[in-house]
């Protein structure tokens, strides 16, 4: 059987060119035909012209089909990936963090947990849902990976919506221990045995050893990375290809504030849950923050602010037909290396995947979806059992499983009532009133997405 790949939201040049990218690259994977799906033909019609272009000067042997039509994309397809927004991404990103604040709620960024997490889950879940239903009628047995945040909420309401579906959610913030653990130990990445586990962006390191000898790398960790992480400047800017002119708008963040210990950008959080936790997060403070319900007196709020707005224009600068084509080179997009090792059985090990709970974790519940190492072969994507995460961390993850399980039903149930409910079992929210109240305002300015919502 010829190898198919849907890649749904690829007029994304970040996502579309970037998996089409490790596509090409691939060995494994010439011949393959790779449907590119969105809604939006325009911005379809600009990935799919510098792909072909790319495709035909160099001569790859990969069939490409762009279309706007999603059962013509996912027939005879054993491979679907999902990566979406809907409207105006920044704009409701930005009604999502900013409206609670206006109503005195202190939430941290608001992206994928906390009020903002909610807003943005009831938003893109209904679409991503109905990509699912279509799957299941179509391509039933598909591998489906979701890209797509909230991470955590939309793959738990695949999971409750259509339990037959083989669902997988990825995300690249793992990858941010092969960046740092060499520098901080001095050691090759290949001579380092890690082991995450978590939340979606709300993950933490919890084992560490040297392969040559053995010896337990933690000790090691929590004596050197604050020094590591304190000096460190603008390098994550700098591994997006930032401009000089984006690096000196973002450089404000690494000032020194009054009671700094050192320059932590976007890491004070960060810092505390090191120094308090003794664990070290494997993202920063702008994703942990919105878990936490006293993170908004200890993160780098200017860091966040900085970095915020750097990435917002670092993505729509890419944009334009002479920039995007180099998104092509992204490597660190992992769904396309899993369809690999799939298709060759090879046994390989993933840093982290996201899937419902089944004896992962011990000390969490079984209906969440949690994010922990995983094994690919033949038979598809499975997880590694961690075991239980330190009890502290534990309690902090804890706080989020009524959350999640009110969120998502409030989808699936377009109800307003559990939604309020998810707000007010939100350890992030400390006001009934403010949590209504805000409620009710992004329903209304956002009533074209959340109109479902009774």
């Amino acid at each position: 059987m010829d190898t198919k790949i849907v890649l749904i939201g690829a007029g994304s040049a970040m996502f579309g060119l970037g998996s089409l990218g490790n596509i090409l690259k691939s060995r494994a994977l010439a011949g393959a035909t790779v449907a590119l799906h969105d809604i939006d033909a325009r911005a379809l019609g600009r990935v799919e012209a510098v792909a072909r272009g790319y495709v035909e000067q160099k001569k790859l042997p990969v069939k490409l089909l762009a279309t706007t039509s999603r059962s013509e994309a996912l027939s005879g397809a054993q491979f679907c990936v999902i990566a979406i927004e809907v409207g105006n991404r920044y704009e409701l990103w930005e009604q999502d963090w900013k409206i609670p604040l206006q109503y005195g709620i202190h939430q941290v960024y608001g992206e994928n947990g906390g009020p903002g997490g909610l807003f943005h889950g009831l938003r893109i879940i209904p679409p991503v849902l109905e990509i699912c239903a279509d799957i299941q009628k179509i391509c039933p047995d598909a591998w489906v990976f979701n890209l797509s945040n909230p991470m955590t909420r939309i793959c738990l309401a695949i999971n409750r919506k259509y339990p037959e579906l083989k669902v997988v959610g990825l995300c690249h913030e793992v990858v941010s221990l092969m960046e740092h653990l060499p520098k901080i130990l001095g050691t090759p990445w290949s001579n380092l045995q890690v082991k995450a586990g978590g939340l979606n962006h709300f993950s933490v390191l919890l084992e560490a050893s040297y392969r040559d000898t053995g010896r337990d790398a933690y000790p090691d960790i929590r004596a050197k990375a604050g020094q590591y992480f304190a000096a460190l400047p603008e390098e994550s800017y700098e591994n997006l290809g930032a401009t000089k002119e984006m690096l000196d708008a973002a450089r404000g963040s690494l000032e020194r504030a009054p009671g700094r210990r050192g320059l932590w950008p976007e890491r004070e959080l960060f810092r505390v849950i090191l120094e308090k936790f003794g664990l070290l997060p494997i993202t920063t403070d702008s994703h942990i923050g919105e878990y936490v319900q006293w993170a908004h007196r200890s993160v780098d709020h200017k860091g966040i602010l900085d970095f915020y707005n750097f990435y917002k224009k670092w993505c729509l600068e890419q944009v334009p037909e002479s920039r995007i084509a180099g998104t092509l080179e992204i490597e660190y997009w992992r769904e396309i290396p899993i369809i690999e090792g799939i298709l060759s059985d090879s046994h390989q090990e993933e840093l982290a995947v996201n899937l419902p709970n089944r004896g992962y974790i011990d000390n969490l519940p079984a209906d969440i979806v949690v994010e922990v190492p995983g094994t690919v072969d033949r038979r598809g994507v499975r997880g590694v059992k961690v075991g239980s995460v330190p009890k502290g961390f534990a309690g902090l993850l804890n706080n989020q499983v009524a959350v999640n399980d009110l969120g998502v039903e409030a989808a699936l149930q377009g109800s307003r009532e559990l939604a309020l409910q998810a707000l007010l079992v939100d350890p992030v929210v400390d006001d009934a009133a403010a949590a209504e109240r805000a409620l009710d305002a992004v329903l209304a300015y956002q009533k074209d997405y959340l109109g479902y919502i009774r």
